[in-house]
């Protein structure tokens, strides 16, 4: 939790004893139980309205793949950079493709 073992925890505590008293710890303690009852009801409701609003699709989502601490740029550039490239010949251009008389062009609503 947060990178703190056992021992630096009960360090924590032995200073919050000395620092608050023994007479005001308990009502720090109590309002720290309050905060943490608090967050864990928030995300409670975000996790439930999220699930109201992807509705079936909540169930197909890889929360993992999503985890951005799996994400390291060191090796994402090196596996863009050990990619093989197909060289385009000199003197030749892709292919493109036009449009005929009267059709439109394509659109993409999610790249604006």
């Amino acid at each position: 939790m947060f990178g703190l073992s056992g021992e630096k925890l009960l360090i924590l505590g032995l200073l919050a004893v000395f620092i608050l008293g023994p007479e005001r710890l308990p009502g720090y303690a109590k309002s720290l139980a309050n905060l943490v009852k608090s967050l864990r009801k928030m995300s409670e409701n975000a996790k439930s309205q999220l699930k109201e609003e992807l509705g079936d699709e909540y169930e197909e989502v890889d929360w993992r793949k999503l985890d951005p601490r799996q994400y390291d740029p060191r090796r994402i550039i090196r596996e863009a950079l050990s990619e093989e490239l197909t060289p385009i010949k000199p003197g030749r251009r892709p292919t493109q493709t036009h449009l005929k008389a009267g059709e439109e062009a394509p659109f993409d609503s999610e790249s604006t």
